[in-house]
């Protein structure tokens, strides 16, 4: 079981900007792919991004491109999500999430392919 702890949630006003951070322990395949989810109020968790562990290499959900970016550093075990022009509807809990490779391979991004997930952390856009 990876262990992850998300950190830097925040309330900012729309197009404002925030990074969010996600520590996480290691695992020979259970954090091979690292994903980013959010769950609006009344709202399922969707998939915001997904990143392969080795390589740092990110897709994300259509509704965050341009204005999300994921960034890693293996060294610190640490992955950043940082995000602009923020909008309201950006509003919700954030999750870190690790699971296989699979994850990573999908052309959509499934929380079923994700074992391991972090407590979440609030972020709030107000207009």
């Amino acid at each position: 079981q990876v262990r992850l702890e998300e950190s830097g949630g925040a309330s900012v006003q729309a197009r404002g900007s925030l990074t969010l951070s996600c520590k996480y322990s290691e695992s020979s395949s259970g954090s091979a792919c690292i994903g980013w989810f959010r769950q609006g109020p009344g709202k399922e968790r969707v998939g915001v991004s997904t990143t392969f562990e080795t390589s740092g290499r990110a897709d994300y959900a259509d509704s965050v491109k341009g204005r999300f970016t994921v960034s890693l550093d293996n060294a610190k075990k640490t992955m950043y999500l940082r995000m602009t022009n923020l909008k309201p509807e950006d509003t919700g809990m954030y999750y870190c999430a690790a699971g296989s490779v699979v994850g990573c391979l999908r052309p959509y991004i499934s929380a079923g392919d994700f074992s391991s997930w972090g407590q979440g952390t609030q972020v709030t856009i107000s207009s």
